[in-house]
C-alpha cells in the first residue's frame, strides 16, 4: 500500500509530491491532463514564491521582476521589492521545471482520473487501489472536493480571469496593474520577447472588449503579435467547509480560493503542500486544517479586504492616487505580500 496518492499535477500537487518523497513517503501522482499544463494566470512569481520554489530545487527560467506598479490613466505608483527579485515565468515553463524535479525525485505522474473514493480507519481506496492518505490538489473546481461534499454555496460576487500573451520586448521590469472601472489588467514580462496580459473582472466580456478599457495599454500592444489563444478561468472565489475529510486533504486552489488579485497563488500552494506533508508525517491529518488557516491567513485577510474595497467605485478610483500620494504605505503593503507565505 502506497503512503500517499496526490490527485492533480499542477504546482500544488507537484510540490506535495516533492515534500512527500523527501520525507521518505511512497507517493504516486495522478493527473487527468497529459503533457505540460497551461492555465489562465498572471504568471508573476512574487519573491516569496521564487524562494519557496528554490527550496524545492525548482529554478524556472523567466524575467526578473523588480516590483509592482499600479496604473490608472496618466497616474501611477511603483513599489520595488526590497529584499529579493520576483520572476515572470510562463506557466508551461514552471510546470516543466517542476515536472523535471519530480521525475528526478523518482516520482511518476500517471495520466489518469480519480473517480471512486472511499475510506476507512486505515486508508483510502481510489478506483480499487489503496493508499494511506490522499491529497486532492485537483484545482479551483476540484472534482474530489465536490465528491466529498466539502463545497459551500458559491459566492454571489463572481470574478473571472482571462489571459493572452504578446510577442514584444517588455517595456518594464515591474508587474503593471492597470485599473479601470470594472476590470484590472495585469501585465507581466515572462521572457525577453514575451509579455503576458491577464484580466480580472466580474463582467463577462471578451478579452478585446476589456482591453479597450485601457487605451495606453492597447496602444502598446497594437502592433504586437498575439502568441496563442485567450485562456479563461473562473469563477475564482471558492468556499470550502474544511480542508480535511478523514484521510483526504485539500491542497492549493482545491482547498478554497479568494481571488488572484494579490498574485500569491504559487507561494501559497508550496506552503500548503509543506504543511500537508508535515501533518501526514506526524500521522495526524487534522493538524493540517489549523496550519492551513495559519499559512493562508494573511492572504485571505488582505485579498478579501482589497477585493471588497475596490468593488466600491469611489475607493477604486482613489486607489492609484492614494498609492501615489503615500508611497511608503503602498510599498509596505506590496512587500508584506511579497514575502514568504
Amino acid at each position: 500500500m502506497n503512503d500517499l496518492l496526490v490527485v492533480g499535477g499542477g504546482p500544488a500537487g507537484l510540490a506535495t509530491a516533492l515534500y512527500a518523497a523527501r520525507a521518505g513517503l511512497e507517493v504516486a501522482v495522478w493527473d487527468k491532463r497529459a503533457g505540460t499544463l497551461d492555465k489562465a494566470c498572471g504568471e508573476g512569481l512574487m519573491p516569496g514564491a521564487v524562494s519557496a520554489l528554490a527550496g524545492l530545487g525548482v529554478d524556472p527560467d523567466g524575467a526578473d521582476l523588480h516590483g509592482i506598479r499600479y496604473v490608472a490613466g496618466q497616474r501611477s505608483a511603483a513599489a520595488p521589492f526590497r529584499d529579493a527579485l520576483g520572476r515572470g515565468v510562463r506557466r508551461t515553463t514552471l510546470h516543466a521545471a517542476m515536472g523535471e524535479t519530480v521525475a528526478a525525485a523518482g516520482v511518476t505522474v500517471e495520466h489518469r482520473c480519480a473517480e471512486n473514493v472511499r475510506q476507512d480507519s486505515e486508508g483510502v481506496v481510489v478506483d480499487g487501489q489503496r493508499f494511506r492518505y490522499v491529497v486532492a490538489a485537483d484545482g479551483l473546481h476540484s472534482p474530489l472536493r465536490r465528491r466529498l461534499g466539502l463545497e459551500e454555496r458559491a459566492h454571489h460576487h463572481r470574478r473571472y480571469g482571462l489571459r493572452r500573451h504578446y510577442r514584444l520586448a517588455p517595456w518594464t521590469s515591474y508587474v503593471e496593474v492597470h485599473w479601470a472601472a470594472t476590470v484590472e489588467a495585469y501585465v507581466t514580462p515572462v521572457a525577453p520577447d514575451l509579455v503576458g496580459v491577464a484580466m480580472l473582472t466580474a463582467v463577462r466580456r471578451s478579452f478585446e472588449e476589456h482591453l479597450s478599457r485601457f487605451p495606453s495599454l492597447r496602444s502598446r500592444l497594437r502592433d504586437a503579435e498575439p502568441a496563442g489563444e485567450v485562456l479563461g478561468a473562473g469563477p475564482l472565489r471558492q468556499r470550502t467547509r474544511t480542508r480535511v475529510a478523514g484521510r483526504v486533504l485539500l491542497v492549493g486552489d482545491a482547498g478554497g480560493y479568494v481571488d488572484a488579485l494579490t498574485g500569491e497563488g504559487v507561494a501559497l500552494a508550496v506552503a500548503q503542500a509543506r504543511a500537508a506533508v508535515s501533518a501526514l508525517v506526524a500521522e495526524d491529518p487534522a493538524l493540517y486544517e489549523h496550519d492551513w488557516r495559519t499559512v493562508t491567513r494573511r492572504y485571505r485577510l488582505l485579498t478579501s479586504s482589497l477585493l471588497g474595497a475596490t468593488r466600491l467605485g469611489p475607493v477604486r478610483r482613489s486607489l492609484v492616487p492614494a498609492a501615489e500620494r503615500l508611497p511608503s504605505v503602498f510599498g509596505a503593503a506590496v512587500n508584506a505580500l511579497a514575502g514568504p507565505a
